[in-house]
């Protein structure tokens, strides 16, 4: 899409003025693009052509109703593309792709999964593991690290509790 970009900014710039027929140019020619490019991706993590349809829909959308947004200072396609990566985010979020369904090459085009039961259960027994013999609150700590011997009022208990058996 860099190469269009003069092309695709000045339809941009005459849809902001006004122009609905460079608008309707600007989305025809961007569609396209979004198309290849929602479909090389989707395709890596095993998706079909109709969800890279529905994400060029949802981001023409998104791009037509937040046009106002758009720096007319400023290059058109990383704006489009930013847009764009945002709609495949929540796509791969709504449709909870795993990341083992990516290949290791594209997996920092995926973003992380911030929600802690997507973790499976073997995930979490190994990285708590090591953990569980901590103490876990502050409290607990304080304790341990201070731990004393019993001591009651009785002079003949505490005796009878120091004493080996």
């Amino acid at each position: 899409m860099r190469s269009d970009e003069p092309e695709l900014r000045d339809l941009m710039l005459a849809g902001l003025d006004g122009n609905a027929a460079a608008h309707k140019a600007l989305l025809t020619r961007l569609s396209a693009n979004l198309r290849a490019y929602f479909k090389t991706h989707l395709a890596r993590m095993g998706k079909g052509p109709a969800d890279a349809e529905d994400l060029v829909q949802e981001t023409l959308i998104a791009l037509h109703t937040r046009r106002h947004t758009y720096d007319r200072s400023k290059p058109l396609t990383p704006w489009v593309y930013a847009i764009a990566r945002y709609r495949l985010v929540d796509f791969l979020r709504r449709t909870r792709t795993s990341m083992t369904d990516v290949a290791i090459d594209e997996a920092d085009q995926v973003p992380a999964d911030d929600n802690p039961a997507s973790v499976g259960i073997k995930d979490r027994i190994c990285v708590l593991s090591p953990i569980s013999a901590r103490p876990t609150t502050a409290l607990e700590t304080r304790k341990a690290s201070t731990a004393m011997p019993r001591v009651d009022a009785d002079p003949a208990t505490n005796a009878r509790a120091a004493t080996p058996q």
